[in-house]
């Protein structure tokens, strides 16, 4: 569902006045939100054990189930609030399996406080990475909404390159193929993605 921060910001005013419908209609528009921000905070070790699905799914049932003590009013303080559970949700897994891990485990490193908006670094291409379109939260709605859409092989692409900045050799690795492959499906993956982006103007 395509959203931008003022129909958020209208449904979340409708939502705390007992509006089921825009209730709903505020956590559909925000699920690839919370989706991409879920990769985000999965621990790279459990990236293998964890389903980001599930995180997203527990995230989305804390949120609703929470709703009642969420305080703000704008629709920035909304996806916060809406990182803040994914994050917590994360370092409860993350725990999880340290715990069954322990006595094999000879170190853990903590999870990365990663957000779209804050992170540093700068991309290969000359124009604006998609990190760097993350300014609002209108933008981090339209975004994380276009990166849902790129298929697979695209979307973990430009979510590591762009988003975890992490080099080309790593990028790789993850993905088991040659560096110039990477390079070439980046290329694809980020032409795709501001054709997405191109598409949800008006």
């Amino acid at each position: 569902m395509k959203a931008d921060s003022s129909q958020v910001a209208g449904w979340l005013n409708l939502a705390r006045n007992g509006d089921v419908d825009a209730r709903n209609q505020l956590f559909e528009s925000c699920r690839s939100f919370i989706a991409v921000i879920a990769r985000l905070q999965l621990h790279r070790r459990l990236q293998s054990k964890v389903d980001p699905s599930d995180l997203v799914q527990q995230s989305m049932l804390d949120a609703h189930c929470g709703f009642e003590a969420f305080q703000g009013v704008t629709s920035e303080e909304w996806l916060a609030w809406l990182k803040q559970i994914v994050r917590h949700n994360a370092i409860d897994a993350d725990k999880h399996y340290r715990m069954a891990e322990r006595r094999s485990l000879q170190k853990e490193t903590p999870i990365d406080n990663l957000t779209l908006s804050h992170h540093p670094g700068s991309p290969v291409d000359r124009g604006p990475s998609p990190s760097q379109f993350l300014l609002s939260a209108e933008q981090e709605l339209r975004v994380a909404t276009a990166i849902e859409r790129l298929p697979a092989d695209y979307r973990s692409v430009v979510i590591l390159r762009n988003v975890e900045r992490l080099s080309f050799d790593e990028v790789a690795r993850r993905l088991g193929r040659t560096r110039g492959a990477c390079q070439m499906l980046w290329m694809r993956a980020i032409e795709q993605l501001r054709r997405e982006m191109e598409g949800d103007v008006p």
